[in-house]
Order: C-alpha cells, then sequence, then structure tokens
C-alpha cells in the first residue's frame, strides 16, 4: 500500500511546493489538507485513516489523536517548537517526533529585527500619516549604538546579536544554560534578567515556552524597563503576562512593545488591540522564502530517512528509540 503523507502547514497550501516531490518520487502520495488554515483535534482526527506521516503545524498531537491513527509514524514538525505534542505519547504508540531545528532561526532573528526598528522609527504611525494625506516630522528613538538585551541566547538569540552588532549596539544577554565562551568571544554581556530589563533600550525575547518560563514577563520586570524601552516577542504568547503589558502600555510605563505571538491566536477581542504604541503580526514573522525551503526539506529528509529505519540525525527526532520500532 501507498505511503501517505498528510500536509497541514498552511504556509504550503495552494501554492507549488517542489521539495515534495521528493516524497512523491521516493513511492509517497502527498495529500493536502484543503484547509486554508490549521486544523482543529477533530478535522486533524478525521483526515489522519491511512497516513504514515504528516507534516505537522500547531494541531494537537495528543493520546485521542494518536489512538485515531493506527498507521501514523511520523510526525515532522514544521518549526521548532512541539508544545502541542505529547511526546511520551507518541513514544507509546511507535510515533516519532521529528523536528526542524536549526531550519529558520536566521528568518525569525529578520523578524525580530524588523519588528524592533517598525518601533524604534514609529513607522506604522508615519505609513498611517501619510496614506490619512498628512506630512512631517515623527520624532523617534532609532536603534545605532542602543543596548539591546536578548532573552534567550540559543540559535535565533544569537542570530538576533549578530545584527545588533552591525548596528554597534551594546548587547546584553541572558540563558538559563549560559556559554559564557561564545558570549565572551562574540562581544555579548551575560547578566541576570532584571540586569537585563534595567538597562536595555530594547528587550527581545526568545526563550521557550516551559511551566517556568509562564508569564516570566509579568508586572515586576515590566516595572524595571526603562519608560523609553520597547518590549519584542518573537518567542511564545505564553511567556509573557498580556494583562501586566496592556496596563504597562496604556499608561506609558513602557514605550512601546512589537508582537509576533499571542496567548491566544488570533488575539480577537484583546485589549491589546485598542493601543496606539504597539506593532502586532500574525505568527508569522519567519514565513520567508528561506525558512521555508529549509524547514520543508528537513521534514522530508525526516520522513525519507525514519520510512528507511534511520535516524535523521542532529538531535532531530525527540523520542528516536522509536524509529524501526515497526
Amino acid at each position: 500500500m501507498t505511503k501517505k503523507v498528510l500536509v497541514l502547514v498552511n504556509e504550503t497550501v495552494g501554492r507549488p511546493a517542489p521539495y515534495f516531490e521528493r516524497l512523491r518520487s521516493a513511492g509517497f502520495e502527498v495529500v493536502h489538507s484543503g484547509l486554508s488554515r490549521g486544523p482543529t483535534e477533530d478535522e486533524l482526527i478525521a483526515r489522519l485513516p491511512g497516513m504514515y506521516a504528516t507534516i505537522a503545524g500547531g494541531e494537537p498531537y495528543n493520546e485521542r489523536v494518536f489512538n485515531s491513527a493506527p498507521d501514523l509514524k511520523v510526525v515532522a514538525r514544521w518549526g521548532v517548537g512541539y508544545d502541542h505534542v505529547d511526546v511520551p505519547a507518541a513514544t507509546r504508540h511507535g510515533v516519532a517526533i521529528a523536528m526542524a531545528f536549526g531550519a529558520n532561526h536566521e528568518s525569525v532573528a529578520d523578524g525580530a529585527w524588523a519588528l524592533m526598528s517598525a518601533v524604534a522609527t514609529n513607522l506604522p504611525a508615519g505609513h498611517n500619516q501619510v496614506k490619512a494625506g498628512g506630512w512631517g516630522s515623527d520624532f523617534h528613538t532609532g536603534i545605532w549604538k542602543k543596548t539591546i538585551g536578548i532573552l534567550g541566547l540559543g540559535r535565533i538569540g544569537r542570530a538576533l546579536a549578530r545584527r545588533a552588532k552591525g548596528f554597534d549596539m551594546r548587547v546584553l544577554a541572558y540563558d538559563a544554560k549560559p556559554d559564557a565562551a561564545y558570549a565572551a568571544a562574540n562581544g555579548i554581556e551575560l547578566v541576570d534578567p532584571e540586569t537585563l530589563l534595567r538597562e536595555a533600550d530594547f528587550v527581545s525575547l526568545h526563550i521557550p515556552q516551559t511551566p517556568e518560563n509562564e508569564n516570566f514577563i509579568n508586572t515586576e520586570r515590566l516595572s524595571l524597563m526603562k519608560p523609553t524601552a520597547f518590549l519584542v516577542n518573537t518567542a511564545r504568547g505564553s511567556v509573557v503576562d498580556e494583562d501586566a503589558l496592556y496596563v504597562a502600555l496604556k499608561n506609558r510605563r513602557i514605550a512601546g512593545a512589537a508582537l509576533d505571538v499571542f496567548k491566544k491566536e488570533p488575539p480577537i477581542g484583546s485589549p491589546l488591540l485598542t493601543l496606539d504604541n504597539i506593532v502586532l503580526q500574525g505568527h508569522c514573522i519567519a514565513d520567508d522564502d528561506t525558512g521555508e525551503h529549509a524547514t520543508a526539506n528537513m521534514c522530508v529528509d525526516a520522513i525519507l530517512a525514519i520510512a528507511e529505519g534511520k535516524d535523521p540525525g542532529g538531535g532531530r527526532v525527540l523520542n528516536p528509540s522509536v524509529i524501526g520500532r515497526t
């Protein structure tokens, strides 16, 4: 029987995806979800019968989903987050969870830099002013030689630090597992979160979604920031207390924020949408050609390797013990 791969990633719906030709050449049938958005749990379950693998977005993979999909052997995640995947349940059901680690960190760093630039130059307000027939000067903070604080010095944080160095910025960073040698070699000052928040003109979040990081940015930590400082979040919505952020922005306790992620996505009804000192994007800041191609090829590589009973390498499979089990 032909093995089927279900594509559930919004970015690939309705446009050519040449990287999937490698799957077809290897004898797989590529099936698209038929949706213009990510599926609900029930929609996912309805599409899984007969599927050997999925190229997965942010839809949930839990015990109920795995119970409904006895043919499923690979979930190839289009990205680096797996907060919606129950890895122990996947392991019990013999499903390999493959990630695209290292595929899109440059794209996310580009996006974080773009958001930071937008708030630093007050770009949205100027854009709207000119479109409305207005003109004139708008004083803004700028970026050159300012101080950036990077919370989370992994692949994305390091990529953002390189960009900041190009603008002669002072780079502060905090990481739960600091690499002092890397920081010293690249002119990055490792500090505690409180020092970073007090001294940074821009605070960019790149920490993972974990129970420890829930509401990492809260009322207390926002109170440490300069009133002229900006917060940028391209990590996960859960790491920011959005109610506290709303109060800080509304009261001009901090100058502004730029968000690509939210606790509830889309953030319909959020009071953050009513503010004029915030720039918003729809969890798509990293969706560029470079990141898409690299991510897609990692997903395809993983499916092809696992189908042959091989580990694709690079630590990308979260539960390698299941490879070759069936």
